[in-house]
């Protein structure tokens, strides 16, 4: 659970820097965002990738 709570953080810290870079004109700051957002994106598919694994497998046993 943690790790999901961390990655929603990672892709809001992300979406906080991509609207601040915008609005102060910084191209910089905003590619860091848009990368923190695509990190947290891929994060958050792996988590799921791992809860799926898990389900398939309890109905197994």
């Amino acid at each position: 659970m943690k790790d999901k709570f961390d990655n929603k953080a990672q892709e809001l810290k992300g979406k906080a820097k991509d609207a601040t870079g915008k609005a102060i004109g910084n191209e910089q700051m905003q590619a860091e965002g848009k990368a923190d957002q695509a990190a947290a994106g891929t994060k958050q598919a792996g988590e799921k990738l791992k809860d799926t694994a898990k389900d398939v497998t309890d109905r197994r046993h």
